[in-house]
């Protein structure tokens, strides 16, 4: 059974804004443009089938699911799978702040390069740990029976790294975009952004 997941990062946030790094923190909440951000992502969806929204539960994710779904209607589940990247000691910084502490060590961290897959920050989560967490997330609902079109309100590293994991570049994944992936007979395709 062919599953298709559109994958959207939350709309602008204060953290977004103020130009702080997020991770796990739950106090970063939807700007005004995020709200419109999260509105459009619903509009774009809304003909697309949508049976259920997979949810980080972080703050950010949940209020862009659920004006989303003022379009799509659907029932709103929470799951850890999807939470942002766990940062560790630079979550809050602003990011100058991180390129004068740690530069050399915050350019390897955000490279695409393999060597630096095991990178983490102290108390913070290695890029190869989230490709497991989320793939582990997808595929509870990839190799069910259950649900054919699923949404997912996640985050940008979180995105950033699937895309690593399936092959591509290692790029930033503006507030409010959402990646088409697609799954069937055992193989991962990623879409396009919509």
């Amino acid at each position: 059974m062919k599953k298709t997941f559109y994958i959207f990062r939350h709309g602008q946030s204060t953290y977004n804004l103020a130009g702080r790094t997020q991770g796990q923190t739950n106090d970063s909440v939807l700007t005004d443009l995020g709200k419109q951000q999260a509105l459009d992502i619903g509009k774009k969806l809304q003909n697309k089938n949508i049976e259920i929204i997979l949810c980080s539960p972080l703050m950010r994710a949940k209020q862009t699911a659920e004006l989303a779904n003022q379009f799509l209607h659907c029932p709103i589940l929470e799951n850890a799978h999807f939470i942002e990247v766990n940062v560790g000691e630079i979550e809050g910084m602003h990011y100058t702040e991180i390129q004068n502490k740690y530069g050399e060590k915050y350019q390897q961290w955000r490279s695409s390069d393999a060597e630096y897959e095991n990178l983490r920050f102290i108390g913070g989560e290695s890029k190869k740990e989230v490709r497991q967490r989320v793939f582990e997330g997808l595929l509870q609902y990839a190799e069910s029976s259950q649900y054919s079109v699923l949404a997912v309100s996640s985050h940008g590293i979180m995105l950033t790294q699937l895309l690593i994991a399936l092959g591509q570049n290692g790029i930033d994944v503006p507030n409010g975009s959402i990646l088409s992936l697609s799954f069937d007979n055992g193989k991962w395709e990623i879409g396009d952004f919509i």
